[in-house]
């Protein structure tokens, strides 16, 4: 005999919900990916490796800067968006776990890159002031939403990936843009100024880059490709060249550093409502990932 009983995340994903930004509870199966799954590439897959790396630790600390701030926050509709802020975020980290260990079954150093980002990210939560750990994450949720909306919109990508390792990013890059005003809006709200997140923009974005540049290089290094400019060469122009994801988020970047910015600027809203319909409609290509919130069954004691 079974009883049923509430989800453990049921409240914080109705909260979410209410402000539309529901907590999705996922379950990726990476086994039957390829590789080297982003244009049998070593080098545009392991670019993708590289930030996957930083997502596990990375999140934690979005989480922990945001839900340090909540109870001071009286606003019910904010309140209810860092719900879902840290349900979405939760999930991330999760899947992102079981992406990084993929691979880790490749021979790739996922552990020591993840160990590596905790040391640092561990050392800032003890020795950088709460604002400016909220600050960093207002940054780093900047990057995250730009990079979301292009890979959205990018149907070159979509083409070029398998679809086992594809899912994870599109399932994350909407949720970014469902989520991208909290942090912004936690830190205007317990004061937060414009001086302060625009100087932590650019020492963060140096040492994102740094920290990268160096993931990156450590997985290439695993491929002997680290070295190999003319192998690496269509991965880097794919990236960094004219047209690239990077050159292209650089003016949505720039918008960061108008005195009055905010997140919601950037429009996503039809862009959202299409992805929603694409990956969770009765169509929904990740309906099968999806564990929908609601009562879970549980043996009887």
């Amino acid at each position: 005999m079974t009883a049923t009983t509430a989800s453990p995340l049921s409240s914080r994903q109705t909260a979410g919900a209410r402000a539309n930004i529901p907590p999705r509870r996922m379950n990726f199966d990476f086994t039957g990916g390829v590789r080297f799954g982003y244009a049998g590439d070593a080098y545009m897959t392991t670019f993708w490796g590289a930030f996957s790396a930083l997502f596990p630790k990375g999140e934690s600390f979005f989480v922990e800067s945001v839900r340090h701030y909540r109870n001071r926050i009286t606003d019910p509709l904010l309140k209810a968006q860092i719900s879902g802020f840290i349900g979405q975020e939760a999930m991330h980290s999760k899947e992102h776990v079981a992406l990084n260990a993929w691979f880790q079954s490749y021979g790739y150093p996922m552990d020591k890159l993840d160990r590596d980002i905790g040391y640092l990210l561990g050392f800032l939560q003890k020795t950088m002031p709460h604002k400016r750990q909220l600050a960093v994450t207002v940054c780093l949720e900047h990057y995250t939403a730009i990079i979301a909306e292009y890979c959205l919109k990018a149907d070159h990508m979509h083409r070029m990936t398998d679809p086992h390792l594809l899912q994870i990013w599109l399932w994350h890059a909407l949720e970014e843009n469902e989520h991208k005003t909290v942090a912004f809006d936690v830190y205007e709200q317990v004061g937060g100024g414009y001086a302060l997140r625009t100087f932590t923009m650019m020492s963060t974005t140096a040492t994102l880059a740094l920290i990268f540049l160096w993931f990156h290089a450590r997985l290439l290094a695993h491929d002997g490709r680290l070295f190999s400019l003319r192998k690496n060469w269509p991965g880097i122009k794919h990236f960094w060249g004219r047209g690239g994801m990077i050159p292209s988020i650089v003016p949505q970047l720039l918008d960061f550093f108008k005195p009055g910015f905010h997140p919601s600027q950037h429009d996503t809203e039809a862009l959202l409502e299409e992805w929603r319909e694409k990956l969770f409609g009765s169509q929904g290509i990740l309906k099968e990932q999806w564990q929908k919130p609601g009562i879970v069954s549980k043996p009887m004691p």
